[in-house]
């Protein structure tokens, strides 16, 4: 293979995973998991923004940021009750079949999010490791990476 068929067969690659990842779901279900995802994401861009020091800190941001987030971890075996069906879906089947296990996850991102402290960014910065972890330990588990 040339230097310029491999070039052409990269360049495919790269753009058939740019369209496989840019799917959007069309499930109801699905699309509901990945609101709530959005959700979470969200609420830890706030938090982790005045605890980086890149947005200033606001402590009326904070608290609803943080509210958000102990509310939607709550939200998580709730809406993932139902595993949808969707290709569009960055969810593992293991959740599922692991159900127990993924609640206990969903409740730890809760525990770190009621245990934050936001009266400050230093506050935030300390207690955000946690939040993390509980998102890492979750999605390295169940969420397929090519989503």
């Amino acid at each position: 293979m040339n230097l310029a068929t491999k070039t052409l067969t990269a360049a495919l690659f790269v753009v058939a995973g740019a369209a496989f990842a840019e799917t959007e779901a069309t499930d109801p279900i699905v699309i509901g998991h990945q609101d709530l995802m959005k959700s979470i994401a969200g609420a830890s861009k706030v938090l982790g923004g005045m605890a980086s020091g890149s947005t200033a800190y606001d402590a009326a941001a904070a608290e609803a940021a943080k509210a958000l987030l102990i509310k939607d971890a709550a939200d998580i075996a709730v809406k993932f009750k139902e595993p949808g069906s969707d290709p569009a879906s960055g969810a593992k089947p293991e959740i599922w079949t692991n159900w127990e296990d993924f609640v206990v996850k969903a409740n730890a991102l809760g525990t770190a999010a009621t245990a934050l402290d936001v009266a400050s960014a230093d506050s935030i910065k300390a207690g955000m490791g946690a939040v993390g972890g509980a998102c890492k330990d979750c999605h390295t588990t169940y969420r397929l990476s090519t989503n």
